[in-house]
This record gives C-alpha cells, structure tokens and sequence, in this order.
C-alpha cells in the first residue's frame, strides 16, 4: 500500500518533469547562469529522483518479502519448543534439567512466573484438581493471568537465542533420545540454522531498506542540492524573468514541491 508520504515523493518527482517541460517551452528566453538550473542539469536531477524512488520500492519490497519469509519460518516454533519441553519431561532427566527447559520455553511463549509466583500457582492448580469443573475454568484463567508477567524476549533474536539455550539444555541430557526426527538434536540445530539465516535475510533486507530511504532523502531533499530546493529555485528564476504577474509565472507557481513532515 501506498503511503500518503510515499505519495508526495512520487509527486515531487513527477512535478519536476511538468517544471521542466514549462522551463523548455519559455525557448531562449530560459538561460539561468546557474549550472544546477538549467535544463540539463534539471533533466538529470529528474533521472537521480526517478533512480531513488525506484530504489526505495524494490528495497521496500525486498524487505517485506523477508519478513514474512521470516514470520513463515517462526511460526511454527513456540507449538515445537513446547513439544521438546514434553518429551524431555517423559524421560528420567532430573528435575532441574526439566525445569531449566522449562524456564527457557517460557520466555519462548511470552511468559514466565517467578519462583514465588510458580509455588502459588502451582498450588491453586492443586487445591482445584479434585474439583475442577467447566465453571472453574474462568477462575483457573484468572489465577494464571495473576502469577504471570508478560517478558519482552518476543523479539526474533531473543527467540533465536533462547531456542540455542533450549536445544544446549537437550544436547547435553544423555536421556534425550527422542524417536520422532522432528524433536532429534541434529533436526533441531537444523532449523535453529533456518531461523538464524531467515533473521539474516531481514537484518541485511532492512540495511538496504535505511539505505535506499536516505540517499532518496539525499536526492530529494537536500539542503541547497536536492529536488525540491532546485526546483523552488527555478520557480524564483522564472518569477525574476518574467515577473510576478506574468503568465508563465503563474503557470509554474501552481506546480507545488513539498517536503515531508518531520
């Protein structure tokens, strides 16, 4: 979707064309002594806005391809770290081993408790298991909302990273020896490897992305040299040249350079 700012890029760079076209119309007549305003120099400022805009939607799109490569390819994962956590809790491992597991799945999904909060939970549950009914649900609900904060590790290099601690906690339990490939050390540093280089693509994506929208900004916006300067400069030429009353200004004061909102 287009953005209303994108829009006036487009339409600043479009309008130095109908400038031009004004300017080479007047003939002779249009002789600035300044380099930069005359009509070659303008023809060739036109072709470096056109470049910049072009630059910008092929880095723009570049980059929203990555990311929802990005999303695609961590989707699955909170549904697979939880599957990890349950087959490690199915073997003998020590319960600290489990609960370290544990700890960093949580932050993987978006919560943790803490150990207080852990304990008071835990025994909530308990205090409800033998009667536990539908109706209990909403208040079982609440108790969790309760004893758990929200933590800011949703980030994909925090999930990058906690999933590396996840699988190191695994690797190093002799007892995790899943049967299902899926869940195996080896398949996982596999997909740990995916995420990594799908982050990759979308760090490198949005470089390009800061970089395409500066040098436009550079092109069109620049103190003294950049398009709408020159243009508004050509505007002042031809209301000095022909005066402010005369009708090829009046033709040109009504082609509008703006700048974007800060």
């Amino acid at each position: 979707m287009t953005s209303t700012s994108e829009t006036g890029h487009d339409k600043n760079v479009a309008n130095l064309e109908d400038l031009i076209s004004r300017c080479t119309g007047y003939g002779t007549a249009y002789n600035p002594s300044k380099l930069s305003l005359k009509i070659p120099a303008l023809q060739t400022l036109q072709t470096s806005g056109k470049n910049a805009l072009q630059a910008v939607k092929v880095a723009e799109t570049a980059h929203d391809n990555a990311t929802n490569a990005r999303e695609i390819a961590f989707k699955p994962l909170k549904t697979l770290c939880t599957r990890i956590v349950n087959a490690l809790d199915a073997t003998d491992a020590t319960k600290q081993t489990v609960d370290d597991a544990k700890t960093v799945n949580r932050k993987i999904q978006g919560v943790r408790t803490d150990s207080k909060s852990k304990k008071a939970l835990d025994a909530f549950i308990e205090s409800t298991h033998e009667t536990t009914t539908t109706s209990k649900a909403p208040d079982i609900v609440n108790e969790i909302s309760k004893h758990t904060i929200s933590v800011s590790q949703q980030s994909y290099d925090s999930l990058v990273d906690n999933f590396t601690k996840l699988i190191q906690t695994i690797s190093t339990e002799p007892l995790y020896t899943p049967n299902e490939n899926e869940l195996k050390v080896t398949t996982l540093n596999t997909q740990l490897t995916n995420l990594k280089a799908a982050n990759t693509v979308v760090i490198n994506a949005e470089t390009a992305y800061s970089n395409a929208l500066i040098s436009r900004n550079t092109v069109l916006y620049q103190k003294s040299t950049g398009l709408v300067d020159i243009a508004l400069e050509v505007k002042k030429y031809i209301k000095s040249l022909f005066g402010a009353e005369s009708p090829q200004y009046k033709q040109v004061s009504k082609i509008k350079f703006t700048r974007p909102k800060r």
